[in-house]
């Protein structure tokens, strides 16, 4: 346990950024899921929905733009794939 004042601030902030970003991510894995196991229009909407996700959690600070771009390009592949 931090006996520093400024470190026992950032724990807590660390800590409520970690659940925040936890419920971004299940929410896009989910939405991700969803798109990869859609069939026929619902697979069209489903992965504009994902595609809205990803590039949400991009300008929240939870995903790296370049990770975003690879996600985005993989589930346009499995989709069209398919």
């Amino acid at each position: 346990m931090a006996n520093i004042k400024s470190q026992k601030k950032r724990n807590r902030q660390n800590e409520v950024r970690r659940l925040r970003n936890k419920s971004v991510k299940s929410d896009l894995k989910t939405a991700i899921k969803k798109a990869q196991t859609a069939e026929g229009e619902e697979a069209a909407e489903a992965f504009l929905a994902a595609q809205k996700k990803i590039d949400k959690a991009v300008t929240k600070g939870v995903l790296h733009p370049k990770t975003a771009a690879r996600k985005k390009s993989r589930l346009a592949k499995s989709i069209s794939a398919s």
